[in-house]
């Protein structure tokens, strides 16, 4: 490493745009120079971060049903940390540190999920296992199959795909980590917009001064509506929701809530109308639609056809993919028979492009494979013949939708693991079904390959936003993908004994010996879902699953992206209102006219996107203390609304408007050339 090398603090133009014909990125550390990356303090501070952000982000998943994303926070705390102490090229140092510890939020939303299902389903089936061993190598096993499968993807997704995705998550990082770097204005700029946002969501996530989200039952017409027509809209108020709106963009963000608008405002009210015309056709009787909440028929009816509508859009993603996978295997092939070529090739290739040879990619992929058939055939104690078949099921669902949780988290920053865990649970029921393996010993088998395809597809989400990241700043992917490995054991470790503990303290099931049991709000669906499957003569309601698959069809026949719509019918209303409310900002904001030249919208665009990046680490960083107050007994809920949600509501409206004008002002402070 040569200490006079200099860079400048700052992404390139073409960072977030599509390249020109014969244009190329050149990264914020130049490639023919060698940076401290892999360090003492990099690993060490990395894994610290794992630790402490799993077990956090464990209990708030648990107690609440919110996985923060650990990434952002880290980011922070990477930065002020090396800046504190005068670290000389912090950048590369304080990437690996986030790519590590980011392993804790991944691992989470993989784990929590599914494996705390087991303890749910334990109560009414005694023969269920629920152990340490099985949240562990469930964990471990998923994460380390999510980084081997999506290596062979990263160039497609970070390089090829270049600016043709807005990847918000990695953008979020990305300025972090220059402002951290640069200092000056922009770090002011960030450190501002992190305490606005911040505290706004502690003040609702802890202090619960108003409500998360409105609704249209704030008004009395409205709570008409959702009470007669079924009809009610939501919108969570929470900066970072639609910060990450505004680092999506228009475009993205509209085909998004329309997808919510038609679960919501068609599918639910129209579900309800169905069954008063079967009332009325009858002649008598009462109308069982009618006493539920539209939410509750969005949970009972419309999101299975969201989950078949993200199905169908993974098997059209997989299959336009069809020539990146096939390129893969052939690279594979090539890694595996190659030899002295292999590493010839590895030899010349940039520092910024060095992956891990395929052949060790493989030759881990089968140790990873042979471990998991170890595991299910002793740890879960079925017959070789089932182990075999629930191994071929749980690689093959991993590998395929691999591509589906990357471009899911490249489009809209959120990963739609849970939707893809309940089809990979009912496909994985139907195929354990035929193999002989149903009843308790059935789902504990589905449990353990929905977790462990669960942490996979959240894995391989999280880590194409690190290696994003790595590649606008110009680290060197092997040795991001190296210590990852490292990262996911000890987040695995760390969530198996949280969950573990929290089993035994808290329990997740009502019970004379646990009177207030975690919420654990996913694994029960999950545990819902397995339950009927399982069991002999059980109604699944095939059609509403085929009808969301036959939807993303026609969809991309028309030229929509049917993921990104099919994320909007499944994820709920009042997380994807917001996200229109962030891409208006950013296309009113950003466009040029005769008061605001293209230079200066092309500033304001940068400031927004710096903002929102702020707002997004606030409310992140400011959730894991909440969390962790939460953790250790200290309860700051003020109770000034309890019982008076119009009241809760109203407020929140208020406050929501103030920060939308604070981010406004603030982003029209820029100027030409900022």
């Amino acid at each position: 490493m040569d200490n006079n090398i200099t860079y400048e603090a700052k992404l390139p133009e073409n960072a977030h745009r599509e390249l020109k014909p014969g244009e190329e990125y050149v990264p914020v550390m130049p490639v023919n120079a060698t940076f401290p990356e892999v360090t003492l303090w990099s690993v060490g501070m990395g894994l610290l971060m794992a630790i402490i952000f799993s077990a956090a982000a464990a209990y708030s998943g648990l107690k609440i049903g919110q996985v923060f994303e650990a990434a952002i926070p880290i980011s922070i705390i990477a930065v002020g940390a090396s800046t504190a102490l005068k670290k000389k090229f912090a950048l590369s140092q304080n990437i690996i540190i986030q790519s590590i510890g980011a392993s804790s939020g991944v691992i989470v939303a993989g784990a929590i999920f599914t494996i705390p299902a087991l303890y749910i389903l334990q109560a009414k089936y005694p023969e269920i296992q629920a152990n340490f061993v099985q949240i562990f190598f469930s964990s471990l096993f998923g994460g380390f199959l999510g980084i081997l499968f999506l290596i062979p993807f990263r160039k497609y997704f970070v390089k090829d795909m270049h600016g043709k995705f807005p990847f918000p998550e990695a953008t979020a990082g990305a300025e972090i980590l220059i402002a951290g770097e640069k200092g000056g204005s922009q770090a002011k700029t960030l450190i501002i917009s992190g305490l606005v946002g911040g505290l706004f969501e502690f003040v609702i996530s802890s202090f619960h001064l108003f409500a998360d989200e409105v609704t249209s039952r704030v008004l009395s017409i409205g709570t008409t509506l959702a009470d007669k027509s079924k009809l009610v809209f939501h919108m969570s108020v929470s900066p970072l929701v639609f910060s990450f709106g505004y680092l999506v963009g228009l475009k993205y963000a509209l085909i998004i809530t329309v997808g919510s608008f038609l679960s919501w405002w068609i599918f639910v009210p129209l579900i309800n109308e169905i069954g008063d015309i079967v009332v009325t056709m009858m002649g008598s009787g009462v109308n069982p639609i009618q006493a539920m909440s539209p939410e509750d028929i969005f949970r009972a009816y419309v999101r299975p056809i969201g989950i078949g509508a993200i199905a169908m859009a993974g098997i059209i993603g997989i299959v336009k993919s069809s020539s990146v996978i096939g390129s893969a295997f052939k690279l594979a092939v090539a890694g595996i028979t190659g030899g002295k070529k292999d590493a010839t090739v590895a030899d010349a290739t940039p520092r910024t492009e060095k992956d891990l040879k395929m052949s060790t990619i493989f030759l881990l992929a089968i140790l990873v494979i042979g471990a998991i058939f170890v595991f299910l055939l002793f740890g879960v104690d079925i017959t070789p013949f089932q182990a075999v078949v629930a191994l071929i099921t749980l690689v093959v669902i991993s590998f395929l939708f691999t591509t589906v949780a990357a471009n899911a988290i490249a489009i809209v920053g959120s990963n739609p693991v849970s939707g893809m865990t309940l089809m990979t649970l009912i496909l994985s029921s139907f195929v354990l079904v035929g193999a002989g393996l149903s009843g308790p010993l059935g789902m504990m088998s589905a449990l353990v390959i929905g977790g462990i395809v669960c942490t996979a597809l959240s894995m391989a989400g999280g880590f194409v936003t690190d290696l994003k990241i790595g590649y606008w700043m110009g680290t060197t992917p092997v040795k991001q993908e190296k210590w990852k490995f490292l990262g996911t054991l000890v987040s695995a470790a760390t969530v198996g004994v949280v969950i573990y503990i929290l089993g035994q303290a808290y329990g997740y099931v009502l019970t004379p010996e646990t009177p207030n049991p975690l919420i654990a709000p996913q694994a029960n669906a999950m545990a819902a879902v397995i339950e009927p499957l399982m069991l002999p003569g059980a109604k699944v309601y095939w059609i509403l699953y085929v009808v969301g698959a036959l939807l993303s069809l026609m969809l991309n026949f028309i030229g929509i992206p049917p993921l990104a719509f099919a994320l909007g019918m499944f994820i709920p209303l009042g997380l994807n209102t917001p996200l229109v409310v962030g891409g208006l900002l950013n296309h009113f904001l950003g466009k040029p006219s005769a008061k605001k030249p293209e230079k200066v919208a092309e500033a304001r665009i940068a400031r927004g996107t710096l903002i929102s990046s702020g707002m997004i680490a606030g409310a992140a960083i400011f959730g894991v203390i909440g969390a962790l107050l939460l953790f250790f007994g200290f309860d700051l809920n003020l109770h000034i609304f309890d019982g008076n949600e119009v009241g809760a509501e109203t407020l929140a409206l208020v406050a929501f408007i103030l920060l939308l004008i604070y981010f406004v002002w603030e982003t029209k402070k820029a100027k030409e050339g900022d």
